[in-house]
């Protein structure tokens, strides 16, 4: 699972619906949390927070252009792959931020993908989940 530090700089919720916006340094993220009526009453402006998405909910792109509904746009640079036969496992970092993504080797050779590429993880705001952060 991967997890980037982040803090709440807007929640937007309508009944048991929440968008939530969160910074992670310069970079803004979005959540869509369906269900999470009494969870969010709790979520405030400035509230550090983990934001959890799965490898495979990462698609990459390269040389990405044009309008895209995906909110969340992830520039990272390639730092690893493991090609499978059917998956490859992609190691990226995002500003010091290790993450991994998880596409079809088919993929990772259309985009001819090598160690140092600049790519952007793409991740749909319905499958950011964000947790608390405690302190540690």
């Amino acid at each position: 699972m991967n997890r980037l530090p982040a803090v709440i700089s807007a929640v937007d919720a309508h009944g048991s619906i929440a968008v939530v916006e969160a910074a992670v340094g310069d970079y803004r993220f979005t959540a869509t949390m369906i269900g999470a009526g009494d969870e969010v009453a709790a979520w405030k402006p400035g509230m550090a927070v983990a934001l959890l998405f799965k490898e495979t909910e990462v698609s990459l792109a390269k040389n990405l252009s044009g309008l895209i509904s995906m909110r969340n746009r992830i520039p990272c640079v390639v730092t690893g792959i493991e090609r499978g036969k059917l998956l490859s496992k992609v190691a990226l970092n995002f500003h010091g931020h290790a993450i991994e993504s998880v596409i079809t080797t088919r993929s990772s050779h259309a985009l001819s993908l090598t160690v140092g590429d600049e790519v952007e993880g793409l991740v749909k705001a319905n499958e950011m989940t964000l947790v608390p952060e405690t302190a540690q």
